[in-house]
């Protein structure tokens, strides 16, 4: 039987137990840095994102593109796309904007918008971490399961 830290945590009868627990959870969220170019070095395939950190209920996502992705949006969810390397084209309905590395683009929920990558493009990405990479539309690209590198 799994017992999550809030049951452990309220398993414990002293103080002193308590602030070790609490302690000991601290220490298992990193403080180290990230290297990018280290994280995105570990795949080769595109558009399946790796969970490379976490910080108040969003994760941030190292992902290839190359070619085009799906039209599809978030009903409850901004997407912030960061690019390390290549040239994203986002298309929109109503515009395409190129973001180039060292920039980022924001989509804000309810918009939809298509990724494509003419070569192949390096991404970080910043979303909650229910975000389905497809967004509302499921098919042979949605990751439902991310890993964690």
């Amino acid at each position: 039987m799994y017992v999550g830290p809030l049951n452990v945590y309220s398993r414990l009868t002293t103080q002193r137990d308590r602030t070790t627990l609490t302690l000991y959870r601290i220490n298992l969220k990193t403080m180290d840095k990230v290297n990018i170019s280290e994280k995105l070095s570990q795949f080769n395939d595109f558009y399946n994102p790796r969970i490379v950190g976490e910080l108040n209920g969003q994760y941030v996502k190292a992902v290839k593109l190359k070619g085009e992705f799906v039209w599809h949006h978030h009903d409850n969810e901004d997407e912030l796309f960061l690019v390390i390397k290549g040239k994203l084209k986002m298309e929109f309905r109503d515009k395409i904007v190129e973001v180039m590395p060292g920039e980022f683009i924001i989509v804000p929920k309810g918009v939809e918008h298509k990724p494509v990558a003419e070569d192949e493009v390096h991404i970080l990405l910043f979303e909650p971490a229910a975000t389905l990479n497809t967004g509302n539309v499921e098919n042979e690209r949605t990751r439902k399961v991310l890993e964690k590198i």
